[in-house]
């Protein structure tokens, strides 16, 4: 069988709404014995016949299944640092509970122990990593896992103080909204 139609078989048989990104890894262990230029061709001519999209750098779509539209910066985020501790917060945690007015389009921020980095992802957005030293155990009671998109979440009171400690712009935090939203979890 020729090397794109055993890939396209593979991804036929192991996607679905969940599992619908993969890695450049992902797909080299579906096509064993290809040298690595040839794969990179491969991987160049699925992209081209349209049955890989590509998001970011090392991380492919296959659009062939029902994907949640809205979700896929979150999850290709948590695949992209799955060996990491990340959670959504700054701007976005704030943005979803309503302390800032404006939704920031296309455009994720989460906290992550690797480094920080603003990952292009072309028409699907951006994803900004800014690094945290903190531990999963010491934000264990601020944290809760929202399924919908792979990742943690930071409550209100750790977004704001994410925001203080990474230097971000608090200009549009509505502060008697996010007061209110703190004293009613504390």
């Amino acid at each position: 069988m020729q090397p794109i139609r055993k890939l396209a078989h593979v991804l036929q048989n192991l996607a679905d709404s969940e599992h619908y990104l993969f890695t450049l890894a992902d797909m080299q262990g579906a096509i064993p014995g290809v040298t690595p230029g040839a794969f990179r061709a491969l991987v160049s001519r699925a992209e081209k016949a349209g049955l890989l999209r590509r998001v970011c750098r090392g991380l492919y779509l296959y659009p062939k299944v029902d994907h949640p539209r809205g979700l896929i910066l979150y999850h290709a985020a948590a695949r992209l640092r799955a060996a990491e501790f990340n959670y959504i917060s700054l701007e976005s945690a704030l943005s979803d509970a309503g302390v800032i007015s404006q939704i920031p389009l296309n455009w994720i921020t989460l906290m992550s122990s690797g480094r920080s980095q603003i990952m292009a992802c072309g028409d699907f957005g951006t994803i900004e990593f800014i690094h945290t030293a903190k531990q999963p155990a010491d934000l264990a009671d601020q944290l809760t896992y929202d399924p919908r998109c792979h990742l943690w979440r930071a409550s209100v009171a750790l977004a704001m103080r994410d925001m203080k400690a990474a230097r971000r712009s608090l200009d549009l935090i509505d502060t008697e909204v996010a007061g209110e939203l703190v004293r009613s979890t504390g």
